[in-house]
């Protein structure tokens, strides 16, 4: 569970990168998850800061979860 967390952290951090990459230098157009949301393409700028910084916090709040003895294993 935990790396599943870390994994879905980070790749929600990596989307609000790109997506300031996206607005700031006109790069990763192929990779930007935010343009392609209607609800959010408006604002896209906001939502990015909100992917970058909920991926952050998922990520670190994935080192509070504890892996039990013998989960994980093979």
């Amino acid at each position: 569970m935990k790396k599943l967390c870390e994994t879905v952290g980070f790749l929600v951090f990596v989307q609000g990168v790109t997506g300031l990459l996206h607005e700031w230098l006109d790069w990763f157009r192929f990779f930007d998850l935010v343009q392609r949301l209607p609800f959010v393409a408006e604002y896209p700028l906001f939502a990015s800061i909100v992917l970058l910084v909920t991926g952050a916090g998922v990520m670190v709040a994935s080192d509070a979860i504890k892996e039990r003895p013998g989960q994980g294993e093979g």
